[in-house]
């Protein structure tokens, strides 16, 4: 709590005020609750009321088969829903020892990155238009949605794409793909750019988040922080270098820090992080392998089309994993990806039968909403959805 109240600094005679802000709420970016204790304008004490928007994801995933769950990731963190099809994919084939082809591999890693730009695009529209500038939303969701397009040209859908499987891809890319996304990132360079031109060293937008909402290190670690709001607190934990999954360690890049780990360093790094994912796409696209995008193992991977059609074998497999599934070894595992939120993990404990045992995920929306209540009081309301909108929650992932 601020050793400085509103009553010391005034010489007012003040009583403190409890305020609810939310569930719906345009600044909570979801729906959440957020009860504030002011002493005038200055926030003593925050207590974030969560739990509105939940569904029972984990238990659902109990009573399904391990392919019919897939979709439900889509909902989680549903401006990436991508990087939750890939980090529930990895955790199934860790569970059963397989891996996708070297060509899905990479579309996979194009295919994550295309997410964290598309996430923290909607991340920089809605937070400059919490403090008030309404430009950058319009050109922040203009380049979304061209990624959008580029994704539906994939998957079929814009969002919910559910286009990762288990054992690799839904299918291949179209034809003329690439071209299409190396326009879109040439020109995407460009537009950061003025973005940067038009925010970063602006007058009201440094003076409404520098030195706000300053989380340090130490505590951002012994809070579980993961992903930017770590990584603008000075600590370079990023899955991608750190723990590398996929093929990312055959990429050069950059994990931006912060030195202050206030908002206006969670911008920097999220900005960073753009550019770092287009170089990352860059490099995939120079050398993207040919190759299926599919495992060929029937047991786990339905058989083509074609092939149903015209083998008896592949027949019976392709009924026997649409009605019953398939059988994976006992056991527990554990896989993470880097998601635009940080780390995204699956756990998953299997008892042999084609449902899970026990499914939980580690979303990281909602292990870095706890540092609301630890940074807010101190400040004055009108900082307040300035911090709120530098965490970056997405409630789908929250309260599943």
């Amino acid at each position: 709590m601020f050793e400085v109240t509103f009553r010391e600094k005034t010489g007012l005679q003040t009583e403190v005020l409890e305020l609810n802000m939310g569930p719906q709420h345009p600044a909570t970016h979801g729906v959440m609750r957020i009860r504030v204790w002011l002493d005038g304008e200055v926030i003593q004490k925050a207590e974030v009321i969560i739990g509105y928007l939940h569904r029972g994801t984990e238990k659902i995933a109990e009573h399904r088969s391990y392919y019919r769950f897939l979709p439900w990731t889509d909902r989680m963190d549903y401006l990436a829903p991508l990087s939750n099809n890939l980090g529930y994919v990895l955790a199934v084939e860790k569970l059963l020892g397989v891996e996708a082809p070297p060509r899905a591999q990479y579309l996979r890693v194009i295919l994550a990155e295309l997410s964290r730009i598309t996430s923290h695009l909607v991340w920089l529209g809605t937070h400059t238009l919490d403090l008030g500038a309404m430009t950058p939303f319009f050109y922040t969701f203009r380049e979304r949605e061209k990624i959008l397009e580029l994704l539906e040209e994939v998957s079929g859908q814009r969002m919910n794409n559910a286009y990762m499987r288990i054992g690799g891809l839904m299918a291949d890319l179209p034809r003329g793909w690439t071209d299409s996304l190396r326009a879109f990132l040439e020109n995407f360079k460009k537009e950061l750019r003025e973005w940067h031109a038009l925010l970063t060293k602006n007058d009201i937008f440094v003076a409404r988040t520098r030195d706000v909402g300053i989380l340090r290190p130490e505590d951002a670690i012994s809070l579980g922080v993961t992903g930017p709001v770590l990584r603008a607190s000075g600590v370079g934990r990023d899955l991608r270098k750190d723990d590398p999954y996929l093929v990312y360690g055959e990429f050069s890049f950059d994990v931006p820090v912060g030195e202050r780990g206030d908002v206006y360093d969670r911008y920097l790094v999220r900005m960073e992080e753009m550019h770092q994912s287009v170089r990352i796409i860059e490099q995939a696209l120079d050398q993207l392998p040919g190759g299926p995008v599919l495992l060929e193992d029937f047991k786990i991977v339905p058989p083509p089309k074609s092939r149903v059609y015209t083998g008896m074998e592949e027949l019976i497999h392709h009924f026997k994993l649409v009605t019953e599934g398939f059988l994976p070894p006992e056991g527990e595992v554990y896989a993470a990806v880097e998601g635009p939120k940080g780390e995204l993990g699956y756990y998953i404990v299997s008892d042999g039968s084609a449902n899970p045992w026990r499914l939980r995920v580690r979303p990281p929306s909602f292990i870095n909403l706890q540092v609301l209540e630890h940074i807010l009081p101190g400040h004055l309301i009108a900082d307040l959805v300035a911090i709120v909108g530098s965490i970056d929650p997405v409630f789908g992932e929250v309260d599943r």
